[in-house]
């Protein structure tokens, strides 16, 4: 199969200018419209929110404190209306430069035919995700009556898997073949109306994207299996409101669907399919098929702070925002639609991501914000053997505590406008679980058989990693630092970033361990004193292997001396099996020592699993 003898024609303007204008179609939806009126009466003035929805008008009380930021956020909405008008413009203008009209009787953005090629046109020399087999087995295999649903947070290569899949059909195939670019203007009676169009003209393959910007998709998304999957057509729709379709899936789609995630990327594909390798390189930007290397695109979300906080903004807080406020079966999750509301969600997604263990607790939110990672490293900076050095002397420790808040949007408790419960807290754990970005990890004690625990950690490093450049960036900017030596600079900013890399590169283990191995229990052991950075423990064979990991290129001794404790590998082996492999994972050479402790570069193991 392939395509043969079809002319690509570059489609990435219109790409982009659609991505703007849903974008800007999920912030306005957010935003409050109408307008602020003030009423006098007794010499006293009182405000109103006027909002007049077809035809009838409605006033609100608001107190006096609430006014100017009511008017700011209205202000900004009619902004980027008259801006979303313009881009719609621009759209309707790059269509007809391509010689692209829409045909008459379609309601939605349809393409096909010599429209559809350019969809396909840059894609041609990306690799293949891993998870692209799903897609390619529903459209090339005997799946009926089911519909295929690809999501996953922004910039995780679904477009691209779908575009790719269309450079694999045969002519007569792509043919019969039509993608759908859904906005908020969209409905399902609009939807349904197209796909009838395209199902008396024999199409057979459609990829509608982005489906849950339309209101009624939840409600209305049977009709993709019961009418159109089981007449024969493949339908795939995709997007990245993981909130809708996972409500979708439990109901009107439920045991009618496949489903597809993309969210998480192991290590292995980050190498294999961006071209980039080594585990630093993924500890920096891991999380999305977007950072520029020879096999893929070029934009770097988590270039730095800033770019970090608007992709948790506009991919995560946004992702939330958007299925609470359309979706009737939001109910469940109604308290965070409060917290974005307020613009205080990231707020509590940063400080749950900056906490060393990333845990989702009230007292994390509601406790003066220190940096962890500051803190950490300042204490081993003073146990250096060899150099030690006070940091929290060497630098304007308030000030700079206060611009890594101002980077990353973080609030005290006494600036937060929201009571932080614990409900609130659930609620962002569930949900950063449905979108793939979290995972529990098990923390074991010995002897303590009953003093059990969890770590969470994150699925996307890169997110992680920009809040350490936040730092940094603070570090560099203040003056009593800059005191310091340039060789004293450096080696303290060294330390940060290895301090932090080292954790990172610990819960990178960990989290593709535990995926790779789903029969078997992968968990943190901890003892009286010291601990054994991961267990993989086999039930079904009664032993275990034991690890420790290590952000370092050296082999020294200290390395695996829990390893060889005979006390601790006692009450191991005596919990949990016979131990058949001890093993130090770090970035140097694979090798194995006289003493049988065996060695494992990172990346090796990574991609071994």
């Amino acid at each position: 199969m392939g395509i043969t003898n079809r002319k690509a024609v570059p489609d990435m303007d219109r790409d982009d200018l659609i991505m703007q204008i849903a974008d800007l179609e999920r912030e306005i939806a957010r935003l409050p419209e109408g307008t602020v009126t003030r009423k006098r009466i007794k010499d006293k003035d009182y405000f109103y929110h006027r909002v007049t929805r077809n035809g009838k008008r409605t006033e609100t009380y608001i107190s006096f404190e609430s006014v100017e930021d009511l008017k700011d956020k209205i202000e900004r909405r009619k902004n980027l209306e008259k801006r979303l008008k313009e881009l719609r413009s621009e759209y309707a203008s790059a269509e007809r430069a391509e010689g692209v009209v829409q045909k008459a009787g379609y309601k939605t953005i349809v393409r096909y035919g010599r429209n559809l090629e350019a969809q396909i046109a840059s894609v041609k020399k990306y690799k293949k995700r891993e998870c692209y087999s799903v897609l390619r087995d529903y459209i090339f295999g005997d799946c009926n009556d089911k519909v295929l649903i690809v999501y996953g947070l922004r910039r995780t290569g679904k477009t691209t898997m779908i575009r790719q899949v269309l450079a694999e059909l045969s002519d007569d195939e792509f043919n019969k073949a039509a993608f759908i670019q859904i906005t908020g203007r969209d409905t399902l009676a609009d939807l349904d109306s197209d796909l009838r169009i395209l199902e008396d003209k024999g199409y057979k393959y459609i990829f509608i994207d982005e489906v849950t910007l339309m209101e009624d998709f939840v409600e209305g998304a049977a009709i993709f299996a019961d009418i159109y999957a089981s007449s024969g057509m493949k339908i795939v729709l995709s997007g990245t409101d993981s909130l809708g379709f996972a409500f979708s899936k439990e109901d009107q789609l439920y045991d009618r669907c496949i489903v597809l995630h993309t969210t998480f990327i192991p290590y292995r594909e980050f190498e294999e399919v961006l071209g980039i390798k080594g585990i630093d390189k993924y500890i920096q930007y891991g999380g999305t098929m977007s950072l520029g290397g020879i096999n893929y695109n070029s934009d770097i979300p988590f270039m730095n702070a800033d770019k970090a906080e608007e992709y948790i903004d506009t991919s995560i807080a946004r992702n939330i925002q958007h299925s609470l406020k359309i979706y009737q079966y939001g109910g469940h999750f109604r308290s965070l639609l409060e917290l974005y509301e307020k613009g205080e969600l990231t707020n509590v997604i940063n400080r749950v991501v900056e906490n060393i263990n990333h845990r989702f607790t009230k007292n994390v939110i509601e406790s003066t914000f220190k940096s962890h990672d500051l803190a950490v490293t300042a204490v081993n900076l003073r146990r250096d053997r060899t150099q030690p050095i006070d940091l929290n002397e060497n630098i304007d420790l308030d000030k700079v505590t206060l611009g890594i808040k101002e980077m990353l949007d973080i609030l005290n408790k006494e600036e937060q406008s929201i009571e932080i419960d614990e409900d609130h807290m659930i609620q962002i754990k569930e949900y950063l679980t449905l979108l793939d970005l979290i995972m529990e990890i098990d923390l074991e004690s010995l002897p303590r058989v009953n003093a059990k625990n969890t770590i969470t950690v994150i699925a996307q490093p890169g997110l992680r990693y920009a809040q350490a450049c936040a730092i940094v960036t603070n570090l560099l900017n203040d003056i009593k630092f800059q005191e310091l030596s340039l060789h004293e600079r450096q080696r303290i900013l060294d330390r940060l970033l290895s301090e932090i890399s080292g954790r990172m590169m610990e819960e990178i283990v960990l989290l593709e361990t535990k995926i790779a191995n789903p029969g078997k229990k992968v968990f943190k052991l901890q003892f009286a004193i010291g601990e054994f950075d991961m267990v993989v423990f086999d039930p079904v064979k009664m032993n275990c292997k034991i690890y420790e990991i290590k952000y370092s290129k050296e082999r020294i001794k200290d390395q695996y001396h829990h390893l060889t404790d005979e006390e601790k590998c006692a009450m191991t082996a005596h919990a949990f099996g016979n131990i058949i492999d001890k093993n130090v994972i770090y970035r140097g050479d694979s090798l194995i020592l006289k003493n049988k402790i065996r060695y494992i570069n990172v990346e090796e193991y990574l991609k071994s699993l």
